[in-house]
């Protein structure tokens, strides 16, 4: 069972994936970082709004009778929006990606060369140029 695991976890398309998933969770950290750090504030200063501190509030935070904190509780929809931001941003940069390797193995892939020919043709192929020269 340790030997199939192991060839099982060192399939070349298992370690594909382990370093495209690498690759993804870091290129995420930073589209995350220029969404949250670059491009809202810019967004927040055009529409004068900070999403990161839109939210709706269902419980403001109180102090019991016993002097225990309770923490606010609120619907943060500010963070949502950035989330979603994000994730189009994401989906897009991997969208261009995806196009443009597809588009890299499109001119690898040239035409097929064609088959060989058969003695029979290469033959018929020499009649045929024989005949087309005595006209």
């Amino acid at each position: 069972m340790l030997k199939e695991f192991r060839d099982f976890a060192l399939r070349g398309n298992v370690v594909d994936l382990a370093v495209g998933l690498i690759i993804g969770t870091a290129f995420g950290a930073i589209v995350k970082s220029l969404v949250d750090d670059i491009l809202m504030p810019i967004i927040g200063v055009m529409v004068k709004v900070d999403f990161t501190e839109l939210k709706y509030v269902l419980q403001s935070a109180q102090t019991t009778p016993g002097g225990e904190e309770l923490p606010e509780v609120a619907i943060r929809y500010g963070s949502f929006i950035n989330f979603i931001i994000t994730f189009a941003i994401v989906a897009f940069a991997m969208f261009m990606l995806v196009k443009a390797m597809n588009n890299l193995l499109k001119k690898k892939e040239a035409a097929p060369a064609p088959p060989e020919l058969s003695t029979q043709e290469k033959v018929l192929l020499e009649i045929r140029d024989l005949l087309a020269k005595g006209r």
